[in-house]
Formats: C-alpha cells, structure tokens, sequence
C-alpha cells in the first residue's frame, strides 16, 4: 500500500493498493476516508489495481478553498477517474455517501464508469420507512444552517478524538467487537491526527451531510439517475443498517431488478469492515458472474 497525491485544484490523497489490469475506485462515506477500505483493498488488489480516495474535506484531503457538498466532491471524483485512468472506464465502489456519488457519477458521466459495487449507498427513503429516532434527529440538526456547524464543534470541543471515533463506528456497527482491532486502532489514531491538524474537518462534514440530505430529499430526481444507470451493479446491504434502512434497498432492488442484490443479516452499515471476508466472496462471485462485463470493459478500451 503507498499513500499518493494528485493536484486538482489542490491536493487529493489517496491509497495506492496495488494491482493490475482494469482500474477500480473505492469511495467512502460521510465522515470516512481510505482507512474504510483498509480490510478489503489489498484483497480487491488481485482482481485489479486498486485506488481509495480521500474526498475533499476528509481523511487526508484538505479542502484548499474547494467545496465538500456531494456535488463538488461528485466533480472532483470524475476528474480524479479521468486523471488515474485516462484511457479506460473503471469500477466504482462506493459505500454510503461514497455510493450516492457513484450513481451521480455514472449517470453523469457514464462513459467513465463500467460497473459499480454500491454498498449500503445513501439513497431516498422507502415509502412508509423512517431512521431510527436519534439519527433522524441527528441529520436533522446537521441540515440546519448554523446549528450544524454549532452542534459538531461543541461536540469535538467536548469529547476527545478517541471517543468520537469509536461513537462514529458504534454508529456504522451496534457491536464494535464485530470490528477487526486493527481497524479500530486505525480509526482512532487517524482521529487523533485530525484532531490537531485538520481544522477544516468540521466544516467539511457538515457540508457534505446538509448536501446528502437536501439531495436525497428530491426522490424522483435521484431515482431518475438510479433508473438511467446501464452498467452492471452489485447493490449489497446490512439488514440491520441504522443508517440506510434495509427497506431502502430492497425497494431500489425491485425497482432495479436487474441488478444483483446481497442482503447480510445481522451486519450493519460497512460489510466492508464488519465482515470482509464474505464481503470480498460476494464481490468475487460477482465479478466472475454478472460483473464480469465490468471488468472486461476497461480492458477492451485500453486494447
């Protein structure tokens, strides 16, 4: 693994994890960085070559005067794909905030994309289906101007890094044993780094978390782009999500019906991290099945 740097408007961290043939970008969530992908990237890395952002605002990227709202960080990934692959489209794997970019960007930009992993993405509300009361309250109090940012600082100035680490994956998984300590650890000392020198970390999140929820508020225009999107795609979910309610999902699975759905029962919103090893079987059925075209794309394009 070696951490990278590219100049777009500023600079954009990112993990290199190795490998070779079709390109494969991974993206993550709100308040997330590359350390997400940390259980699963050198693994992908035998099936492509393998590259995990940091967005604009998070993990190692600063925001350098740029905006972290899912439409600004939906440009910067596209100019991030066409600066690592030039020539060929690439597999898109996004988690949460990191899915809903994924679909902005195949269907904004879909001759760049051949296929997409979208796990647990942020996406609309199923009909009659609501958040669980505190993080309704939560994404609530973020969306409101001034009392998000209001709210997120108090909250750093009072509690300490290590601590709101390990309450963002208690938000992601009930259970934090089901958690790899290694990942734990990573999470928590890369708290502590931004802690002391990322200043703009606040401001980032909450930008992006108002943006998410304005965006996924306007429904029918969100499913339009879920509806446009011709690329084979693996929807994967936890079912005891708090985060993405699984009913979201399995309404987009019947809206979507051929694209092939995963549900895990008992795992929450990162499968990725809480169970990576059948989380890397799902993907490697799937890409020797229906996302075998995914792959092959790039290939044929580069050739």
């Amino acid at each position: 693994m070696i951490t990278r740097t590219l100049e777009l408007d500023g600079p954009v961290h990112y993990m290199d994890f190795g490998g070779s043939g079709p390109t494969m970008v991974l993206v993550h969530g709100l308040g997330g960085s590359h350390h997400n992908w940390m259980m699963v990237g050198q693994k992908l890395a035998r099936r492509a070559r393998v590259l995990a952002l940091d967005l604009a605002g998070f993990g190692l990227t600063p925001l350098a005067g740029r905006s972290a709202s899912v439409h600004a960080n939906q440009v910067l990934l596209d100019r991030f794909l066409q600066a690592v692959s030039p020539s060929e489209p690439v597999l898109l794997m996004g988690n949460s905030m990191g899915g809903a970019l994924s679909v902005m960007q195949a269907a904004r930009a879909p001759q760049r994309v051949s296929g997409l992993v979208l796990v647990d993405p942020a996406q609309p509300s199923a009909e009659g289906t609501r958040m669980e009361l505190d993080v309704l309250v939560l994404f609530a109090l973020y969306a409101i101007p001034g009392v998000g940012e209001f709210y997120v600082k108090r909250r750093a100035a009072r509690h300490p890094p290590e601590k709101l680490a390990r309450g963002m994956l208690k938000l992601c998984c009930r259970d934090l044993s089901r958690f790899p300590e290694e990942l734990v650890r990573a999470h928590v000392e890369f708290a502590r780094e931004r802690h002391e020198r990322m200043p703009w970390a606040h401001d980032a999140f909450v930008q992006a978390a108002r943006s998410l929820v304005m965006m996924l508020l306007r429904k029918k225009s969100f499913r339009a782009m879920e509806l446009g999107i011709r690329v084979p795609t693996l929807l994967v979910q936890g079912s005891e999500d708090r985060l993405v309610p699984v009913a979201n999902s399995r309404e987009l699975a019947r809206v979507r019906p051929d694209w092939t759905y995963v549900e895990y029962p008992g795992v929450g919103h990162t499968p990725m991290m809480e169970i990576p090893d059948e989380f890397l079987s799902t993907v490697e059925r799937w890409l020797d099945g229906p996302g075998r075209a995914a792959m092959g794309a790039g290939m044929r394009v580069a050739g």
